[in-house]
């Protein structure tokens, strides 16, 4: 049997049970013993940060600079994320080697049955320019505030009367077996970009580490977020960017749409793509298609405008 194998991970309980998951599977998939993957926690500088959006600290880089240097140093074998948190250009070190088949990509409102049964002028809490832009634009009378901090915190904030509500991604709940909230439909609100997928990441140089991560990769899943990830590369996008976007596969093809917001909502572009697995170029595509037709409200806060 190989030497064990470290995984690197955020240390909070939605991280944590994340890792778990991805742990049992590969314990599982090579028939080793309970334990037998290793979990090192470690402290990122967005956790350790949290009353300010992630835009004004240096933006995704926070949740994945820490693990990536744990990884380069070969302090741990491999490290877990939420693939909506990783940025869409990684070192050429880093090799995104695997992900888990795609949970439940909706979000969930906590504080009201429905978006339309919020109070007039509702506090709502978020730090994601999507989900402010995408509320803001069905409900302008909406008031939204920063909050960030873990799936306890953003509830503690509704429970004790700081907000009247918050938006929490259904699959992170379903992870720490939590049934709370009213989803969403997305032709209602639209995802990010990699939202409910799991993803796994390896130095490129080991061969042995991919390859057994391999043998729990979901290819669908990893085809789809793949292609949102190349969205949002020819984007330019940031965290500060309301964008969001949703791949699936449908009769052998992938099919993706996308939406571009300005920061209060009020203007967005949107578009769809049907394009081969694999096909990294009409993602590209459709981003600049979006970019071409979106006024500067929008297009400012694209790198590639």
């Amino acid at each position: 049997m190989p030497d064990t194998l470290k995984l690197g991970t955020r240390g909070s309980p939605l991280a944590m049970a994340q890792a778990r998951k991805v742990a049992a599977a590969i314990e599982t998939a090579q028939r080793w013993p309970d334990g037998y993957v290793e979990l090192v926690p470690v402290t990122t500088s967005g956790d350790k940060v949290q009353d300010r959006p992630l835009a004004e600290l240096g933006g995704k880089a926070l949740w994945t600079k820490e693990l990536d240097r744990a990884l380069l140093a070969g302090e741990v074998s491999f490290c877990v994320h939420s693939m909506k948190d990783v940025e869409s250009v990684r070192p050429p070190e880093i090799h995104i080697a695997a992900v888990r088949p795609r949970g439940d990509v909706r979000d969930r409102i906590i504080g009201a049955d429905s978006i339309d049964a919020l109070k007039k002028g509702a506090v709502i809490g978020t730090s994601s320019p999507r989900r402010a832009a995408q509320l803001l634009r069905l409900r302008p009378d909406l008031k939204i505030v920063t909050l960030r901090g873990n799936v306890e915190r953003r509830l503690k904030a509704v429970e004790s009367g700081e907000i009247d509500a918050t938006l929490l991604a259904a699959a992170g709940l379903k992870r720490l077996d939590m049934s709370i909230g009213t989803a969403i439909p997305t032709e209602i609100i639209l995802p990010a970009p990699g939202q409910a997928v799991i993803g796994m990441e390896c130095r490129t140089n080991d061969t042995r580490t991919q390859s057994v991560l391999t043998t729990i990769n979901n290819q669908i899943t990893y085809d789809c977020v793949m292609a949102e990830r190349a969205l949002t590369r020819a984007l330019g996008a940031s965290c500060a960017s309301p964008v969001a976007a949703f791949c699936v596969l449908e009769d052998g093809d992938l099919r993706m749409r996308a939406q571009l917001f300005s920061e209060d909502g009020s203007e967005m572009v949107e578009d769809r793509a049907v394009f081969d697995c694999g096909d990294c170029n009409a993602p590209a595509e459709l981003a600049r298609a979006l970019l071409a037709k979106a006024p500067d409200s929008i297009r400012k806060l694209f790198a590639a405008r």
